[in-house]
């Protein structure tokens, strides 16, 4: 089988070092072409020096003629915004594209364009366009040519409460989600809210009420509701570069114990290698560093008969580059654990 040719288009940012990272040991890959607006004619490894003989290919800029002649799937880890206007000519041109941005995410373009606050250029290409979330998509992911690859806050908190609204335990009001991420998840552009002495010691909330996230996690757990959903989403930036860590709350209809609530679980992520079910304990943010994997502890409070459920993943893993991984393993009929089935840091 020849091996598939890839391109990373925004290869120096945090998620897409990740991907070349990752790629580099992926053993049914060639990276064919690298694109960085910031770094044409320097190798990656010199941007990057932990790459110095994985991968020392030159950044480009972007030529929509190279990337076709060059690939068979393109990788867009590109800011949203930028990819709605890159992809279309890319798509036109016959490649498979995982985009990582938010630009192609939403079932409804017209609740991207409220909560983006910008007309989509593409909604053709919108249409045809799959949520990457393999756990719930998969079926759709195997034939589709391009992807909305979901990020971090949206991984780990839909992959947590999935399987409440699909088995209609919990009610549909009052779910709310407190959720915290590492710096990296800012990306590596510069802002004084991420240097080092904003962030260290200190921990801050932002966006309450207001982060276009919560618009993509109602969309799937509407979907599997079967029913319209709307949530309280609050994020918290915490001193520490990678991870993200939800806890999730929502009301029971009829108590159940958490060894019951652990089955449910277990049942609905039985053929999911990626998700780890928590039989007692709850994960933490270092179990799944540097892994693909999203670990679930469940918890019931009695007296308010609600469910309590830690999320936790790797914001550049699984909630970027090792679930992109994941999809372009599936969309070509791949093994879709290749090149990512491996432990995390923990330290």
């Amino acid at each position: 089988m020849n091996k598939i040719r890839v391109g990373v288009l925004g290869a120096t940012g945090y998620a897409g070092v990740e991907l070349v990272r990752l790629l580099s040991n992926h053993p049914d890959v060639e990276i064919t072409y690298i694109v960085s607006h910031s770094y044409v004619g320097k190798k990656i490894s010199e941007v990057y020096p932990h790459l110095k003989g994985v991968c020392d290919l030159v950044c480009s800029d972007l030529s929509n003629e190279t990337a076709a002649q060059l690939c068979d799937v393109v990788f867009t880890a590109l800011p949203h915004g930028a990819s709605k206007e890159v992809i279309p000519p890319l798509y036109n041109k016959g490649l498979k594209i995982i985009d990582l941005s938010g630009d192609f995410r939403y079932d409804d373009i017209k609740v991207y364009e409220e909560w983006y606050g910008q007309t989509h250029p593409a909604p053709e290409i919108l249409e045809k366009a799959v949520y990457g979330l393999p756990e719930l998509h998969r079926e759709k992911i195997k034939t589709t040519n391009i992807i909305g690859n979901p990020g971090c806050y949206t991984t780990c908190s839909i992959l947590g409460l999935a399987p409440l609204l699909a088995k209609k335990v919990c009610k549909t009001d009052n779910i709310i989600i407190d959720a915290k991420s590492g710096v990296s998840g800012a990306g590596r552009g510069l802002a004084i809210d991420y240097h080092f002495c904003e962030c260290t010691e200190n921990m801050k909330a932002y966006k309450i009420a207001t982060h276009r996230h919560t618009s993509e996690i109602e969309q799937e757990l509407s979907n599997l509701a079967g029913e319209k959903i709307t949530l309280s989403f609050t994020l918290h930036l915490v001193p520490m570069k990678r991870g993200i860590f939800a806890t999730c709350y929502a009301n029971l209809k009829e108590y159940m114990p958490a060894s019951e609530i652990v089955e449910i679980y277990k049942e609905f992520y039985k053929d999911e290698t990626f998700v780890r079910v928590y039989e007692d304990g709850l994960p933490e943010s270092n179990h799944v560093a540097g892994s693909n994997f999203v670990d679930i502890g469940i918890a019931v409070d009695k007296r308010l008969n609600r469910v309590i459920v830690v999320s936790c993943v790797d914001n550049l893993i699984k909630g970027a580059a090792g679930q992109a991984v994941q999809n372009m393993n599936i969309m070509f009929g791949l093994d879709e654990t290749t090149g990512l089935k491996t432990s995390g840091f923990y330290m």
